[in-house]
């Protein structure tokens, strides 16, 4: 168990994690896609600075999402433990 919030649900099948339970973390998922969106929009014609916003963006995304995961992340065969 995590000592912390937990803003998104375990995966029941694989490993990471699912859909936001809080509001926190869909604050956090629309938040990431509207940056995502709006970065895609803006530097469509530039894939370089593109990727040099997407990636750092996503790997904070993901460092967030796998510190607030109930139960952490995992392996999981679908059980409830």
């Amino acid at each position: 168990m995590t000592d912390g919030p937990e803003w998104f649900a375990p995966k029941r099948y694989g490993y990471g994690a699912g859909l936001p339970i809080s509001w926190q973390g869909w604050a956090i998922l629309i938040g990431y896609m509207a940056i995502t969106f709006a970065t895609a929009f803006l530097f469509a014609t530039r894939p370089l600075i593109l990727f040099a916003i997407i990636i750092p963006l996503t790997t904070v995304l993901l460092v967030i999402t796998a510190r607030t995961t109930r139960g952490g992340w995992r392996w999981r065969w679908g059980d409830d433990g």
